[in-house]
């Protein structure tokens, strides 16, 4: 089971699979120079930590679910309407965003793929992009590391997979262009998206840290041909990198101490904040770990109580 699971989500991993569905007319957006490498989970694992995860019998489906909706995500786009639509109404923008909601997202954001956030060797169809995010449950987060936990990382990335496909549908029924970005093997950084976004800041650990559920939360995406999105780059929780020099708790937290004391200079501008090899130890000896989401400051602390203490300090 475990081999066979393991060749399987090695598949989520895209490396250039959108260009399988798309005419060779169609103007995908790449990588650029400065663009990483994205990390295939399953692989780090089986190289540096002690294998797949354990995880409870009812999570495998789910698994199995977010691999199928994974390459859904990819050959759908060939359902796309042949001369989208680019301009939207506020209304429908508003329709769209609540649509998210009634299917199970946490929030929705707007913003401009940056070339260097696509990773090396990925493409997506347009660079206008739909951030949708997912409440991670607290109590199950709380378990960590556990079963239970893992259970529910896994719940959040089936369901944000089903979501991200079911919103690039009712956009094509609409005559928009879409390519929905599920939040497990991405083309494309979300965490950077989401920031960029102005959903949260990138915390100490690597996570993108929101005002109202912290870092217990996951990222996806729907990529449109929609040009006139409310795009929002002014983002008013960067405070929160300035907060995490001085707090240093998931630092302190981390089981195989894989978090940088101080995140590391990395390419186009941004901090490598993980050593994935010591991340793997225990992500696979203990169900998906999350100790890093069950400590943080913003997990059990209020983000407004936080803020105003900051900022009076």
């Amino acid at each position: 089971m475990k081999l066979e699971l393991a060749a399987m989500m090695k598949k989520i991993q895209p490396k250039g699979q959108l260009k399988k569905y798309v005419s060779d007319k169609s103007a995908l957006f790449y990588a650029s120079e400065k663009s990483k490498v994205g990390h295939n989970i399953p692989e780090l694992m089986m190289q540096y930590g002690s294998g797949l995860p354990k995880f409870y019998l009812k999570t495998f489906p789910m698994i199995f679910s977010t691999i199928i909706n994974s390459k859904k995500s990819y050959k759908s786009v060939v359902d796309n309407p042949k001369n989208a639509k680019t301009e939207v109404t506020n209304e429908y923008i508003e329709e769209l965003i609540q649509y998210a909601k009634s299917l199970g997202a946490f929030d929705v954001g707007f913003t401009k793929v940056k070339p260097e956030y696509i990773f090396k060797g990925s493409s997506i169809l347009h660079e206008n992009a739909i951030v949708i995010t997912m409440e991670m449950d607290k109590e199950a987060v709380g378990e960590a590391p556990s079963k239970i936990t893992g259970h529910e990382v896994h719940r959040t990335y089936n369901a944000l997979g089903v979501i991200v496909n079911k919103i690039a549908e009712f956009m094509r029924e609409n005559g928009y262009s879409a390519q929905a970005a599920p939040a497990l093997g991405g083309d494309v950084n979300y965490v950077l998206l989401a920031e960029k976004a102005g959903l949260g800041a990138i915390g100490n650990h690597g996570l993108l840290i929101s005002p109202k559920v912290g870092p217990r939360q996951r990222i996806a995406a729907v990529y449109t041909s929609i040009e006139n999105l409310p795009f929002n780059d002014i983002n008013e929780h960067l405070w929160i990198k300035d907060f995490c020099k001085s707090c240093k708790k998931c630092v302190r937290a981390c089981p195989s101490k894989a978090i940088f004391d101080h995140p590391i200079e990395d390419y186009n501008d941004t901090m490598k904040h993980i050593d994935y090899r010591k991340c793997a130890i225990p992500f696979s000896r203990q169900s998906g770990c999350s100790v890093c989401i069950k400590e943080c400051t913003f997990n059990k602390v209020d983000y407004n109580k936080i803020k105003s203490g900051f900022i009076k300090k």
